[in-house]
C-alpha cells in the first residue's frame, strides 16, 4: 500500500530532520563541512514535479539550489532531486515536492486524484512562479479549489508560523511594486499542505534573480522564505 508508506515514512524522517534542526542557529554560524556528524539514515530530498505539459525543468538548478540551502545550514545529509508525475507512485515515498512554472496550465483528472490523495496523507507541495509571470499563479489557484470541496487558497499573514520556522520575517518587500509579498496556501483539515509565492521566489534563491529583471523579491529574501519552508514542511 503506497499511502501507509508515506503516512510511515514521513513523520519518522521529518522527527529526525526536526531535531538535527534544533542545533541549526549554532551551524549556520560555524559551518562544520565534517561527514561524521551526519545521521546516514536522514536526508532531505525533494521531487521536481513534471505535470500536464511541462516537463518539470522550468528555470532549470531550481531543485539543486533548495537543497544547498538547507545543507548551508544543517548537517543533514541531502539527496539528489528527482522529477516525478502527479502520477507516479513515487510521490507517495517523497514527503516533499516542488512545482513550478511560467504558464497556464490544467491538471488532469488523474493527476488531482493523486495530488489529492498525496496531501491528505501528510504530503507537501511547494509551488513558485517563474519571473513573476502572472498566468502560472493564476493556474495554481483554480486547479488547487478543484481539489477539495469549498476549498480555496489563502493568502499566509505573516504571523503565521511559517515566517518565523527558521528565520523570523516581518516583511518581504516587493521590487517592483509598493507592496509587501505574501505566501499563499492551501490548508486541509487545518493543515497547510501547498504554499505557493507568485512573485518569482524560485528565481529569486535559485538564479540571484536575473531572470526576474528586478523584479519579484530579493536573493536575500528569497533564500530565506525558502529556507523556511523547507524548515516549516519538514516539522509540522
Amino acid at each position: 500500500m503506497l499511502m501507509p508508506m508515506l503516512e510511515t515514512f514521513a513523520p519518522r524522517c521529518l522527527l529526525v530532520c526536526f531535531i538535527m534542526l534544533l542545533v541549526l542557529p549554532s551551524t549556520a554560524q560555524s559551518p562544520n563541512g565534517s561527514d561524521e556528524q551526519v545521521d546516514p539514515n536522514t536526508s532531505f530530498f525533494m521531487g521536481r514535479i513534471r505535470y500536464s505539459r511541462n516537463n518539470g525543468n522550468d528555470c532549470s538548478g531550481v531543485g539543486e539550489n533548495m537543497t544547498r540551502i538547507v545543507s548551508e545550514v544543517s548537517t543533514i545529509r541531502i539527496g539528489r532531486e528527482t522529477v516525478v508525475a502527479f502520477t507516479d507512485p513515487k510521490i507517495f515515498e517523497t514527503p516533499f515536492l516542488f512545482m513550478n512554472g511560467h504558464n497556464d496550465f490544467v491538471l488532469a483528472d488523474d493527476e488531482l486524484d493523486s495530488l489529492r490523495t498525496y496531501l491528505e496523507h501528510g504530503g507537501f507541495l511547494f509551488v513558485s512562479g517563474c519571473c513573476t509571470n502572472p498566468n502560472f499563479p493564476a493556474a495554481w489557484r483554480r486547479e488547487m479549489s478543484r481539489l477539495f470541496a469549498g476549498t480555496t487558497t489563502k493568502v499566509l499573514p505573516y504571523e503565521h508560523p511559517i515566517y518565523r520556522s527558521f528565520y523570523k520575517i516581518t516583511r518581504v518587500p516587493s521590487l517592483h511594486r509598493n507592496v509587501d509579498v505574501h505566501l499563499e496556501g492551501l490548508f486541509y483539515e487545518g493543515r497547510l499542505v501547498s504554499v505557493m509565492c507568485e512573485d518569482g521566489l524560485c528565481c529569486a534563491f535559485s538564479m540571484g534573480n536575473r531572470c526576474n529583471k528586478g523584479r519579484g523579491v530579493s536573493p536575500e529574501d528569497g533564500r530565506q522564505l525558502a529556507l523556511n519552508l523547507a524548515v516549516y514542511a519538514m516539522t509540522h
